[in-house]
């Protein structure tokens, strides 16, 4: 399935299976949805610690997966230029997940200058929450919180490619297999961005790599 992804199609397994026997390769669908749960998160991990440097003007926002008949929260995060800057899937929405996603999102790609998102009282109780520890911590500066709607267009834009993928799929059916089929979404989408090279590599070649 992870294939299909970098090609910007989505597939179901018993799909890929009937593809991939018309092509000599005699692979079971449960054991695609298998490989995507087992090796997926560890190529995500890898490739957020490899792509380019990001810059320190943020765009934050999250974006609806229904799990299991119910609708979760997939937390994002780009820079100014439309990079990705970190990803993470939350059963809940509010300021205890933003706060979580915050840390995550620091801790891969360091401190920002400042945070555009939309009006949401929680993702604002989160970065507050951040700025708070920089206080105890005895830093001198703190993350510019900005809240303005129509300036989030940049993240808004980039969920586009997440739900053009995750739509057909008509939801899915646990939260875990959520979680690393959207890795390797987000994987195949920062490699499509050219985040993790500046040449002129064919993008299975970079996907190959990070599965290595």
């Amino acid at each position: 399935m992870l294939f299909s992804f970098m090609s910007g199609m989505a597939f179901s397994y018993r799909a890929l299976e009937e593809i991939m026997e018309e092509r000599g390769v005699d692979v079971d669908h449960a054991t695609l949805n298998h490989w995507v749960i087992r090796y997926s998160p560890a190529i995500a991990v890898k490739a957020k610690s490899q792509k380019r440097e990001t810059n320190k003007s943020w765009r934050m926002d999250e974006t609806y997966i229904k799990v299991k008949g119910q609708w979760t929260y997939l937390y994002r995060a780009v820079d100014s230029h439309g990079d990705t800057l970190d990803f993470m899937l939350s059963e809940h929405r509010d300021e205890e997940a933003a706060t979580a996603f915050f840390k995550q999102t620091i801790n891969n790609n360091g401190f920002p200058d400042k945070v555009l998102m939309d009006k949401s009282g929680a993702n604002y109780a989160g970065l507050s929450n951040i700025n708070l520890l920089l206080i105890l911590a005895g830093f001198a500066t703190m993350i510019d919180i900005l809240q303005v709607k129509y300036l989030n267009n940049i993240i808004e834009q980039d969920h586009r490619f997440i739900k053009k993928i995750t739509k057909p799929m008509m939801g899915f059916k646990a939260f875990h297999s959520a979680q690393a089929t959207i890795d390797g979404i987000e994987t195949a989408h920062i490699i499509r961005k050219g985040q993790l090279s500046e040449e002129n590599i064919p993008a299975y070649k970079q996907f190959m790599a990070l599965a290595g």
